[in-house]
């Protein structure tokens, strides 16, 4: 059983001035678990956490995660520029992209953060795009073939676009310090999503070994391992949540055993999570309108796959809760549809709920990252609004919803609009 953070007495309270749908989010619970992570690796005095931006990119809880020492992590000029502006500087920033165009080399360089290359032409295109390189420098790594802790996501590093090879990467290292550069990293992304405890501790085995070996055939030494993404969340309630601490301390025993010995106890780590640092502590909040009865039962919803995409591009599971109704019977079984003109468009397939009737607010669990951020346009729907439930109880509008007005503004130079909005 999954229970929502918010109580349907509070959805109620909000919706007086917020109708639905919305995102909400909550402060204590980003807070409480940005502070577990914190701990689960502050045997590394190096340890930062860069919040994938990606992941869920508005300013304030970007600004709620900056208060708790993480940094961010940037894929693009964009992401980039907002972080800049939030205060986030130079270290505080890593720029992991791929297929990246020259203006956003010239753009990270010039913000001064550290710039993760994923290719070893990379290193070319970027001199003759910045005309020199600094002084820190990180190098992303493929290692090929399957992995097997994988939750059938991203199972096949051999098959992804990310990141060099082995023999691509040791050149990278010895090509960058001979043009100046003097602190390396290194970088590997290799499974989404995954929801055990044996992930990370058996991607840094990896990465140590690797760098252990670097340095015993180059001579280069690594300065930072960042151990990237990938560490899930429980959407399922019958799947059991990962445990930072398990892992933090799975990575420190790799790290005791490998590093420490071959005299490079000072390497810091790095994480770079998005999902499990905000996921759980979001929810799409959503009225039923419609009630459907053809050869399955159906309710409508006012949310669509605008709002969260995920189970009608990847059928992911995300748990719904019907506010009001968590101890009811669960004796009906209904698909959770938007209005959208695809098929796909449906929060939940074949899943067994109480009654709904019109009017009953659905909490749609997990939407804390990957949600509102893969939202689009597609049949002119706007995006919807995002609140924060803060720590007090009481809550803050963080972005209203979108109008008609913001879908057509780059329509402006057409002299369209304004007839439009007559």
């Amino acid at each position: 059983m999954k229970t929502p953070f918010v109580t349907k007495n509070q959805i109620e309270e909000i919706t007086k001035t917020i109708p639905t749908p919305f995102n909400i989010y909550d402060e204590k619970g980003i807070r409480e678990n940005a502070r577990a992570v914190n701990k689960a690796f502050s045997w590394n005095k190096g340890f930062k956490e860069y919040f994938a931006v990606k992941a869920n990119p508005n300013p304030f809880l970007l600004k709620i995660l900056q208060e708790e020492g993480c940094g961010v992590d940037c894929a693009s000029y964009v992401e980039l520029a907002l972080s800049d502006e939030l205060g986030f500087k130079k270290d505080d920033i890593m720029f992991s992209s791929n297929d990246t165009p020259a203006s956003e080399f010239k753009y990270a360089d010039a913000l001064g953060v550290i710039v993760n290359l994923d290719d070893f032409t990379h290193i070319d295109f970027y001199e003759k795009a910045v005309g020199h390189f600094p002084k820190k420098m990180c190098c992303r790594f493929n290692p090929g073939g399957v992995y097997e802790l994988s939750n059938g996501i991203m199972d096949n590093p051999g098959d992804s676009k990310y990141g060099m090879t082995k023999d691509q990467l040791f050149e990278a290292y010895q090509v960058l310090k001979s043009k100046g550069v003097e602190e390396f990293g290194i970088h590997a992304f290799l499974v989404s999503n995954t929801v055990t405890n044996d992930y990370y501790p058996t991607l840094a085995k990896t990465l140590f070994e690797l760098i252990v070996e670097l340095k015993e055939k180059t001579g280069i030494s690594i300065s930072f391992v960042n151990l990237s993404g990938g560490v899930g969340i429980a959407y399922r309630p019958d799947q059991k949540a990962n445990d930072i601490a398990v892992i933090g301390e799975g990575v420190h025993k790799a790290f005791d055993e490998i590093l420490v010995p071959a005299g490079l106890g000072d390497v810091a780590i790095l994480t770079e999570m998005g999902r499990f640092m905000t996921g759980p502590y979001g929810g799409l909040v959503t009225t039923a309108i419609h009630e459907k009865h053809t050869y399955k039962e159906y309710i409508g919803v006012d949310a669509c796959a605008v709002d969260l995409m995920r189970p009608a591009v990847y059928g992911s599971y995300h748990h719904v809760t019907v506010l009001g109704k968590e101890g009811a019977p669960e004796d009906h079984v209904y698909d959770v549809v938007g209005s959208l003109c695809e098929n796909c468009d449906k929060f939940a397939v074949d899943r067994q709920l109480p009654k709904i009737e019109d009017g009953d607010i659905l909490f749609i669990h997990d939407t804390g990252a990957h949600g509102y951020s893969m939202g689009y346009n597609y049949n002119g729907k706007l995006k919807s609004a995002e609140v924060l439930l803060k720590e007090d109880g009481s809550f803050k509008l963080i972005r209203r919803p979108e109008t008609i007005k913001d879908y057509l503004a780059t329509f402006d130079n057409l002299g369209i609009v304004d007839g439009l909005l007559k």
